[in-house]
């Protein structure tokens, strides 16, 4: 990193925030069992349901765009693919969960964000740092977890319906409610957009872009539905229920596709069971589904069709008072099937985890350990520790250590004419250590880690096919400070990376492709009667589109600015104006990003 940057950093003091969640607020992600924000040893973010009303999201990519840590690459506007990388790791080693159920496509390794529905999300937990030893393969930058609305307490409904720029219409609405041991909650939303031209063409010379010249709009069109439900027997018996469906039509632009049909779904179901005071059993099932029909110009040509479904014990002993022990195992089953012959088309994974959480005095311990048997690759064994010290009742220091490993998808292994059957499992080590704390009213924290990677699997041009890498080094810097000042509330966050390439070949030494080096995101609210302003500036640095840095994209700064009206009782009027300079830039090589946008949204939600 460069002195600048560095000095950037101390002049900010490394701001990281929790998007606004007050640190009692309760999150499982972690460490898979419940704690709030102020527990936890883990780098944590949590977005919650007055955080993506107040930013007035229309898509998780969005929403996530500015946490610390976290950056995306977009191929076009709504709806188009979107890579996400969790503290500089490759899109592929974060894992996603919906509901504590594991999703994503086993062909491409990555989760279809862009189909996921906002009006459906209750709350977002962002855990930075490698996870392997709770949840197994691609944990290697961290884990994301999506939680649905559950429902509970009175039936309510909810509605809401926005319009906007390249002809966008949204619509949501749903009902919750529930007595005094059940809960529930259905909900429908869509989207219909003519977006814009989504790609500018193919490069020359070179291999990137989407090969093709078809200056036209790049429409999406998408509808949702959620529906959850759950009961209490008593005390000790409780039966949680959830399912969310996606159908999407999306076009972009591609020399062999450019039209596809996907569906998305999500189905589990979770039993929680005490049998003793201290001992609670959780039993999770569940099946995540990705499929997509493509198509050239409305002629079909090809269909994938992943499938994975998952299973889950854990036990949670409380030993002592302030002592906890998790033990547990997990089972994953992975399935593809399309029109495309993989010389390998299923495989699964078992695995035996065991975690100790402790306190003793001003001092806070985390251990963990798991064994994985998969069914190509055979055993893997990571680790984990973490370590917090109570400096003074408000600052807290904090240091981590963990292993993680990522088999290698299908489409790596197997793809007719591309894959590499040779590929190895990715592994990787990493060291974090963090200072958190309260300062005359404000948050503040600072995050400083380093990570290995071994064998990353990156596209090698020179055999048009993936290889093993022999290394990366991620060093990071994140920070964060939630404040508030004469009555405006403020969240700031930082995140700085120096990412190396150390394949030891023609690329040794370069910067890993499509992560900006630095970014910055602030946010500024205040309340004004019955308004309510706010706006968002996020700031990228340059970053490289390929391996052997020969293409740089620019860094670029977006300002947007949104404005909230109570009209009555539950009603609210909400403007949005994004990219309001019409900055043009590129996170992906020739793929085109949106413009100056304006939305209007009209929604209802008993207080």
């Amino acid at each position: 990193m460069t002195k600048r940057c560095l000095l950037a950093a101390a002049l900010l003091l490394c701001f990281h925030s929790a998007s606004g969640t007050e640190l009692g607020a309760v999150v499982v992600t972690a460490t898979r069992t419940a704690q709030t924000v102020d527990q936890t040893l883990s780098s944590t973010t949590v977005v919650t349901r007055s955080d993506i009303e107040r930013r007035q999201a229309h898509s998780v990519q969005d929403l996530l765009r500015g946490v610390a840590g976290i950056s995306t690459a977009s191929n076009g506007g709504r709806g188009k693919a979107t890579s996400l990388y969790l503290r500089g790791t490759e899109a592929d080693h974060v894992l996603v969960m919906i509901d504590g159920i594991k999703v994503g496509s086993a062909t491409l390794g990555t989760t279809a964000f862009q189909d996921i529905p906002v009006a459906q999300i209750d709350r977002i937990e962002i855990v930075r740092g490698p996870r392997s030893s709770l949840y197994g393969s691609e944990a290697i930058g961290g884990v994301i977890q999506l939680f649905t609305r559950k429902g509970g307490g009175p039936a309510a409904p909810r509605f809401s319906i926005s319009g906007g720029s390249d002809r966008t219409v949204e619509a949501s609405a749903g009902v919750s409610g529930g007595g005094e041991r059940g809960w529930f909650d259905l909900g429908i939303s869509g989207i219909d957009t003519s977006g814009f031209n989504a790609c500018d063409g193919p490069p020359s010379p070179g291999g990137a872009g989407c090969f093709t010249t078809e200056p036209d709009r790049d429409g999406y069109h998408a509808r949702s539905l959620t529906a959850r439900a759950g009961f209490r027997f008593s005390d000790r018996l409780s039966l949680d229920l959830r399912a969310l469906h996606t159908h999407s039509r999306n076009r972009f632009d591609g020399s062999a596709v450019n039209e596809s049909d996907a569906r998305q779904q999500v189905l589990g179901g979770t039993l929680r069971y005490a049998p003793l005071d201290r001992w609670q059993i959780t039993l999770t099932a569940g099946r995540s589904r990705d499929r997509s029909d493509n198509a050239k110009d409305g002629r079909f040509g090809s269909r994938f069709d992943t499938e994975r479904r998952s299973f889950s014990l854990q036990n949670d002993i409380a030993v002592a008072a302030d002592h906890l022990l998790t033990v547990g195992a997990d089972h994953q089953d992975d399935r593809v099937g399309g029109t495309t012959a993989y010389a390998v088309d299923s495989r699964d994974d078992t695995g035996l985890f065991a975690q100790y959480q402790g306190a003793i005095g001003v001092h806070d311990v985390q251990l963990s350990l798991r064994r994985d048997d998969n069914q190509q690759f055979g055993d893997r064994v990571t680790g984990g520790a973490a370590w917090g010290f109570a400096l003074n009742p408000d600052t807290r220091m904090r240091a981590a250590f963990g292993t993680a490993f990522k088999a290698p998808t299908f489409n790596e292994l197997y793809f007719p004419g591309f894959g590499n059957p040779h590929l190895r499992p990715e592994t990787s080590r990493s060291l974090e250590v963090g200072l958190e704390g309260r300062t005359a009213g404000a948050r503040w924290s600072l995050e400083a880690y380093e990570s290995r990677i071994d064998q990353l699997i990156a596209f090698d041009a020179s055999r048009f096919a993936p290889a093993n890498i022999a290394e990366a080094r991620i060093r990071g810097l994140e920070a964060g400070l939630a404040t508030r000042v004469a009555d405006w509330a403020l969240d700031a966050s930082l995140t700085l990376l120096d990412l190396e390439n150390r394949s030891g070949g023609a690329n040794d030494g370069h910067v890993l492709p499509r992560r900006p080096r630095q970014s910055l995101q602030f946010d500024a609210d205040r309340r004004l009667g019955r308004y309510d302003v706010g706006a968002s500036l996020f700031a990228a640095g340059s970053r490289y589109d390929d391996l052997a840095n020969r293409r740089e994209l620019g860094g670029y700064a977006l300002l947007d600015l949104r404005l909230t009206i109570a009209l009555a009782p539950g009603w609210r009027l909400q403007a949005r104006a994004e990219n309001v300079f019409d900055k043009d830039y590129e996170t992906a090589a020739f793929f085109n990003p949106p413009g100056r946008s304006l939305a209007l949204t009209l929604r209802y939600q008993p207080s």
